[in-house]
Parts: C-alpha cells; structure tokens; sequence
C-alpha cells in the first residue's frame, strides 16, 4: 500500500491536552524540508528540541515526556521550510 503524501504543511494539537506525563505532536510535510520541532517555555524560549533534522515528505509523529516539568502552559513550534507555527499545550498533575 502506497502512503499518501500531505497536500499541505500542518501541525496538529498536541493528544491528550492537557497532559499529564506525556503526550504525542503528529505533523505533516507536502516536500522533503528541514524540520524543527521545539518545545518553548511560556515565554516563548526554547526548552528542548524534539527534531532537527531534513525529513521526507509525509506525516511524523514525535512523543514528548513532560513529566519532569511542572504544570502549566507549554508552546510547541514546528518550523519547516517557510512554514512556522507554534500551538499551546497544558499540562496538568
């Protein structure tokens, strides 16, 4: 069976949200792009990278441990090629 290649470039909401421990960031990229995928603090200063690396057209999913962090509210960026953008994601204990 064939994968489909995305039509566009999109960033998906982070599942579950909010989140305790852990939680998955699904992406999709329409051509073969440099990707980073970060994970900020509120105020908008990277906290960790997640992917940094040329990646294949086609859809991605990344898991991130937020278990040693404490609750609030988190941004997660995915930049590619030309594409940038960044959601909100909550976590809870």
């Amino acid at each position: 069976m064939e994968e489909l290649v995305p039509s566009e470039f999109y960033l998906s909401q982070n599942y579950p949200n909010p989140l305790k421990e852990k939680t998955v960031i699904k992406y999709c990229l329409p051509d073969k792009s440099l990707v980073k995928l970060t994970v900020l603090y509120p105020d908008k200063t990277i906290m960790k990278e997640l992917v940094n690396k040329v990646k294949e057209a086609g859809t991605y999913e990344v898991e991130f441990d937020a278990s040693s962090l404490t609750s609030g509210i988190y941004f997660y960026r995915l930049q590619a090629g030309e594409y940038i953008e960044t959601k909100k994601m909550v976590l809870m204990k």
